[in-house]
């Protein structure tokens, strides 16, 4: 019997050949939200390593959804047509199933890209007013605009306009981000999320945001496709969203045909209290997935295969994603297959870096 890390998934029309997902990790190099040529470096390279599903970073759904000039946006054709060349590459040369987060940034956007600090931008260098649920600041970022209803509605359009240029581009997947202090985490928080209306107050109202917008995506994202959303599981501190809420929140979101739960956490406040180890976040999915029936993905230092193996082998997770990880180490699943036992997916064109071939059998019939 083969491991369950490299066994196959089927969601919907989907099979994953595997359970490992290379989680969305912004490369802040696009242009005006077009992918740039760094953007078929970094995803080809995912797309060979060996991984069931790639996730394509946080995508801006409209300018000022972005959290920062270098976003990746899907707003207009010229985006998407940008993007498909990135598809087209890695759909060429790699087995990877190919996905999509779709965000917006809410209160924590418009400030400089990661390796320039994440400063604020002033208006006058280009910089723009923030979205939320109220206008309660990030610390140190700009007080954001309080979304009113029919910015609310024009917010879920641009979600659905994404998706649909998702779907035209040949994407297998989505993944709405919800998570790490982002809008859809600003309404669900009752930290960022002082509104007396109705998607304010009660966890009923908070849920709604993010309930109305995963149902419009739903309806426009083929019945085929899956559909997925990662979300903060708790804020880690008093007075915030909690575990409880989330799993509420998923069985919500299952009733309107989520396919999939990331969970991750934190992201609201800078002085949220955690504990960062290794799978510090598993017990989190493992919960949700005990309460609900969700499918889960955990995330958050998984870093060794047979860790990731006992995960999904002890049903605490469904998938299992790694970020910074695979960054690090491109060729993670590769060594996970030979650590387990199991064969792996490679391009020809790499054939000779098999570890089979040390013993000089050069004449092993390409994959």
């Amino acid at each position: 019997m083969g491991s369950m890390l490299f066994s196959a998934l089927q969601m919907r029309g989907l099979e994953l050949p595997n359970r490992i997902v290379v989680s969305p990790m912004g490369q802040y190099s696009a242009e005006n939200g077009s992918a740039s040529d760094w953007h078929l470096m970094h995803l080809g390279s995912l797309a060979v390593s060996g991984a069931g599903l790639l996730v394509f970073e946080a995508t801006a759904v409209h300018p000022t959804a972005r959290l920062s000039p270098g976003d990746l946006g899907l707003w207009s054709d010229e985006n998407a047509a940008a993007l498909e060349r990135a598809v087209v590459f890695c759909r060429k040369f790699g087995s990877a199933k190919l996905a999509l987060q779709l965000w917006h940034a809410g209160r924590k956007g418009s400030v400089s890209v990661a390796w320039e600090r994440q400063q604020p931008i002033p208006k006058d260098k280009g910089g723009w007013t923030p979205s939320s649920a109220s206008a309660i600041p990030y610390p140190g970022r700009h007080v954001p605009e309080a979304l009113d209803e029919a910015g609310i509605r024009n917010t879920i359009q641009h979600h659905v306009d994404a998706a649909k240029r998702a779907d035209a581009i040949g994407l297998d997947l989505i993944e709405v981000h919800g998570a790490h202090g982002y809008l859809i985490h600003n309404f669900l928080s009752p930290i960022t999320n002082q509104r007396t209306d109705q998607y304010g107050g009660s966890l009923e109202n908070r849920m709604r945001f993010g309930l109305d917008l995963f149902k419009a995506v739903r309806e426009v994202w083929p019945e085929r496709k899956p559909l997925g959303i990662r979300i903060s599981t708790t804020d880690w501190v008093d007075g915030g969203w909690e575990v409880e809420d989330s799993v509420e929140f998923v069985r919500r979101l299952k009733d309107l045909g989520c396919d999939y739960v990331t969970a991750s956490s934190g992201g609201t406040v800078p002085e949220q209290r955690l504990k960062v180890y290794p799978g510090y976040q598993v017990p989190h999915a493992e919960k949700i997935r005990r309460e609900t029936g969700m499918c889960t993905m955990a995330v958050g230092l998984i870093t060794e295969p047979r860790q990731a193996e006992e995960i999904l082998v002890s049903g605490k997770a469904d998938l299992v994603a790694l970020g910074r990880g695979m960054l690090y180490n491109p060729r993670w699943p590769w060594h996970a297959a030979v650590e387990l036992g199991e064969d792996f997916s490679y391009p020809k064109q790499y054939e000779r870096s098999h570890p089979s071939m040390r013993s000089g059998d050069f004449l092993k019939p390409a994959r």
